[in-house]
């Protein structure tokens, strides 16, 4: 199974959107599953229910991070390029999916409550989430494939 099958298969097993990519990479971060389950719990729903910005693009830029992200906070052009790499998935998301903002992917108008909708078979029928997830695993695949 591939990183976007198993990222789509998580997230059809409960895990939030975050969460499913976040753990779809665990053998590539070298951590902990309980950690990244963690990590990613706040980030379902656009962070917390809010539809911000989709839990599984700050899964790929989390998982950037973790693995490109400069190790000296002042090194300014380290800091700008790894920046520059975060736009860069994101403009590839928002090109194969419309947007990178949770409300706009769901189409939803703003935040709910905190709530979490159950995961019934109608929940998985409306709901392009195992596609997103599947898509934001595909790009981190990619770049994991060209840096290494």
């Amino acid at each position: 199974m591939d990183k976007k099958e198993k990222a789509a298969a998580l997230f059809k097993n409960g895990c939030g959107c975050a969460q499913a990519v976040l753990l779809a990479f665990a053998d590539e971060l070298n951590l902990d599953e309980d950690i990244l389950l963690k990590l990613g719990a706040s980030f379902g729903g656009g962070m917390g229910r809010l539809r911000e910005v989709c839990g599984a693009v700050s899964a790929m830029f989390m998982i950037a991070g973790l693995k490109y992200a400069p190790a000296d906070p002042k090194d300014h052009a380290a800091k700008s390029a790894h920046y520059a790499l975060i736009q860069q998935l994101a403009a590839k998301f928002r090109q194969e999916n419309g947007s990178i903002v949770c409300r706009e992917l769901l189409g939803l108008a703003g935040p709910q409550g905190p709530e979490p909708d159950k995961r019934t078979e109608h929940y998985y029928q409306v709901r392009p989430c195992p596609e997103k997830v599947a898509s934001a695993a595909a790009i981190v695949q990619e770049l994991i494939k060209q840096r290494g």
